[in-house]
């Protein structure tokens, strides 16, 4: 009998001495992967205080001269969550992916719905693949990473929510800075060598003319080369841009006696540490190597606005302005207070981002129920010229019954327009009709309190359901 209490003692010894030697932990984190440093940088700031994202392209490469090795080949079949922005920018994933053992979610950001894709403006190049260098896109990017890693991670929601809103804080207080704070880029003209800008422009309002080759894998076509060589000594352009990791081949012909100012991009964030601040660092690193070359400058720091909460002037509404709404009924300064106000600046001509923002509000104000009595939405044209009282009215009836569109004259909407520091230009291509313009502008939504103090910007991307959130947190009461 002793020795089988000593046996069973001993067996009992060695089960705790075995799971002992095993860690205690919480239920396995999913096994998320991106593709490139931009995206990991944004899941990885979701991610904080849990195990991260493995990155693919690493070590200071790009997908346009990256091969998985046979390891990273054997980690990426263990994965569950792949994020990678599509076959025109990692076409070395494509056969990788198709491998991937079933129940593996695989998100191709340029078949995303929600965000902002472009098509490629060099033909026969498909869709445009560098979609997060407009930050309104990251800002949708962060609702969508959340979305899927609650949905493969529930146990921690709670986590990835609250880094959401503050990297969610962070990334629209960047879009105010690029807005507000880089006028000096509307200074001149540039050319890109490789077309890795076009979600940038039109975020921002960037003057980039020329551009050389489709993307960073691809060569110049010498005629193009010799053509662009002749607008440079013509003075048409003031800088020439180029990516870190792909210096053109053929750039001393090109620039060779020009004098031409020169920046180099950075738009995989190459040079910095892969994580959650990489995405902050090469957005500020690109629009200040823009600035640069625009102005010909080459200050010894950076010369950012600060980052505030303020898009309209902080005291509030201040000078007297007439405008007259849709049907046709003076609106002075005066009319605008007594309730918050949801102020969007665009043109009824515009044709998505406006439809697309006043679409959104809408669709927070009928989610809010009753506390919607609390505000009214305001609809200013910033193109007069064509957005009569007539062509208001015809269009505010598209979106909430409570919209209210607003025009004037020239003048007092450019007095209106300075009082929120909203900025547009008109945009006029070469050999299109004069009347078929476009207008550039600021794209966000201006929160006013009752009494015309300034409360935040809510900027162009943001879902209904988060203006919600956010548009509960200062309004007053349930």
């Amino acid at each position: 009998m002793n020795h089988r209490h000593a046996a069973l003692r001993l067996l009992t010894l060695l089960l705790l001495l075995l799971g002992a030697s095993q860690p205690l932990r919480a239920d396995p984190q999913p096994s998320v992967f991106a593709s490139i440093k931009p995206i990991h940088s944004l899941l990885t700031g979701l991610m904080r205080g849990t195990e991260g994202a493995e990155l693919i392209v690493g070590k200071g490469r790009t997908p346009f001269d990256y091969l998985p090795d046979a390891q990273q080949l054997e980690r990426l079949r263990g994965a569950k969550l792949v994020v990678w922005v599509g076959p025109e920018l990692e076409s070395f994933l494509i056969e990788p992916l198709q491998a991937l053992a079933p129940g593996t979610r695989v998100i191709t950001l340029l078949d995303r719905p929600e965000l902002k894709i472009l098509p490629a403006r060099h033909e026969g190049y498909g869709r445009d693949p560098f979609l997060w260098l407009d930050t309104r896109n990251a800002i949708i990017l962060l609702k969508l990473f959340s979305d899927a890693l609650i949905e493969h991670d529930p146990a921690r929601a709670h986590l990835y929510q609250r880094n959401y809103r503050s990297m969610l804080a962070t990334l629209q207080g960047i879009d105010r800075q690029l807005e507000y704070g880089y006028r000096g880029m509307k200074g001149g003209s540039g050319a890109n060598y490789h077309d890795t800008l076009q979600y940038f422009e039109q975020a921002y309002a960037l003057k980039i003319r020329a551009t050389l080759a489709a993307h960073p894998g691809v060569r110049a076509d010498t005629g193009k080369l010799l053509e662009t060589r002749a607008r440079i000594l013509g003075g048409e352009f003031a800088c020439l841009l180029t990516e870190r990791g792909h210096r053109p081949q053929a750039l001393e012909l090109l620039t060779g006696g020009t004098g031409i100012n020169q920046g180099e991009l950075d738009s995989f964030g190459t040079r910095f540490e892969p994580g959650e601040n990489l995405y902050v660092d090469l957005m500020m690193h690109n629009t200040e190597t823009i600035r640069r070359c625009l102005q010909g400058e080459a200050p010894q720091g950076p010369v950012h606005q600060p980052l505030t909460e303020s898009g309209a002037d902080p005291e509030g509404i201040r000078g007297r302005f007439i405008l007259v709404d849709h049907n046709g009924r003076t609106v002075t300064e005066k009319d605008l207070l007594g309730k918050y106000q949801l102020i969007y600046f665009g043109y009824t001509f515009c044709p998505d981002i406006c439809p697309t923002s006043l679409a959104t509000t809408s669709l927070a104000l009928d989610m809010l129920g009753e506390r919607a009595k609390l505000l009214q939405h305001y609809f200013i044209t910033i193109d007069p010229e064509r957005d009569t009282v007539a062509a208001m009215k015809q269009y505010v009836k598209y979106f909430n019954d409570d919209l209210i569109g607003l025009t004037g004259t020239r003048n007092m909407i450019d007095r209106v327009a300075r009082q929120f520091n909203a900025r547009y230009e008109k945009i006029l291509e070469p050999g299109r009709d004069p009347q078929l313009y476009a207008m550039d502008h600021t794209a966000s939504v201006y929160l006013m309190a009752p009494d015309g103090r300034f409360i935040t910007k809510f900027a162009h991307g943001i879902t209904p359901e988060t203006m919600v959130e956010l548009l509960r947190e200062h309004l007053p009461g349930e």
